[in-house]
């Protein structure tokens, strides 16, 4: 049987001490870059592998983060984690993926069962069932257990965040509509009592009044971000004496249900009615009706929770700062909405 490659092999190889190999190893910052990357490559060419177990024993540390998100078939939610993992991966961490299906239940038993394998981290966006129930969060801060939330956030002392500007994107997707010409638009909104969507309809609102538009609270209607949810709205909505001539939704998967539902009534988009999604899903602009949708930056959004968790996590001090990071929406304007050419 082939004897396994030690640290004290990679040291002899190089002329150093073993102690320097395992400080290079673990990234102590005590080690220059040079060496460092002399050592890695030289571990990678002897097949060198860390013995995690002895590693988490010693530093106090599993190597594990969890990551909880409401659901991993959206593509925002699968670019978050795909940010998180090209963050974490290098520094030696494995990363441990939950879903909520948006219930409080599976969100107390997600965080129970990573607090039970001792991760080192929580990076979790709340769940929509979520509500001024602290505890789940509770349990990871009595344990000092990092964690950090990333788009849907729970305002909590000390707790860091990293989101984006949902007031700032919501206001442009209507300013842009106004822009267009339309001055009925109803509001597809979510679960207002989650910050991202609160945020949505009141940017949503402020456009509105800025630009001298009447409001009309019952042209917001609160669903799910689902397909067949976005279908049954905007049918109620064709129904109305006075059907508005355009939709801002506050998610891709409704606004793509309202268009299939407006086609159906055989009229047209965006001539009739436009609409503007929330998001940027990777369908909207596949479609030939391509739809207009504020992007939120997802990967971006997973580098910097990861990086905001390595801070905190690799702090020497006992109470880490809060960190609010807040990232910039950017609409794409596409077919759904742009009644005018753009002028150039």
């Amino acid at each position: 049987m082939k004897k396994k490659t030690t640290i004290y092999d990679i040291a002899k190889k190089l002329n150093i001490t073993a102690a320097t190999v395992s400080r290079a190893l673990n990234g102590n910052s005590k080690i220059s870059e040079a060496t460092r990357k002399l050592v890695e490559e030289t571990a990678k060419e002897m097949n060198y592998e860390q013995n995690r177990l002895a590693q988490a024993l010693k530093s106090g540390k599993s190597y594990n983060v969890g990551v909880i998100v409401p659901r991993i078939d959206s593509n925002f939610f699968a670019s978050v984690i795909r940010g998180i993992e090209e963050e974490l991966y290098p520094k030696g961490y494995h990363v441990i993926i939950c879903q909520t299906h948006d219930q409080k239940s599976l969100e107390t038993e997600n965080i129970n069962s990573l607090l039970n394998a001792q991760v080192d981290g929580v990076l979790m966006s709340i769940s929509q069932a979520q509500n001024a129930n602290d505890d789940n969060f509770d349990a990871l801060i009595k344990k000092n257990v990092p964690l950090i939330f990333f788009d849907r956030k729970k305002d909590i002392k000390g707790i860091s965040s990293v989101t984006i500007d949902d007031f700032k994107g919501a206001y442009e997707a209507t300013k842009h509509l106004i822009d267009q010409g339309y001055k009925r638009i109803a509001h597809l909104s979510n679960d207002r009592s989650i910050l991202i969507f609160k945020n949505r309809y009141l940017g949503y609102k402020q456009a509105i009044l800025d630009s001298g538009l009447e409001f009309d609270e019952s042209l917001v209607i609160e669903t799910q971000s689902k397909v067949l949810e976005g279908r049954k709205i905007m049918k109620q909505l064709l129904e109305l004496e006075h059907r508005p001539d355009a939709i801002f939704s506050s998610s891709d998967f409704t606004a793509l249900g309202a268009i299939q539902e407006i086609k159906e009534h055989g009229l047209n988009i965006p001539e009739d009615i436009s609409v503007v999604g929330f998001s940027n899903e990777p369908f909207t602009r596949f479609m030939e009706l391509s739809i207009t949708s504020v992007d939120q930056s997802p990967i971006e959004m997973g580098r910097l929770t990861a990086q905001v968790f390595l801070e905190e996590v690799n702090s020497d001090k006992r109470v880490t700062s809060e960190k609010q990071v807040v990232l910039t929406p950017e609409l794409i304007v596409r077919k759904s909405s742009l009644r005018t050419p753009v002028k150039h």
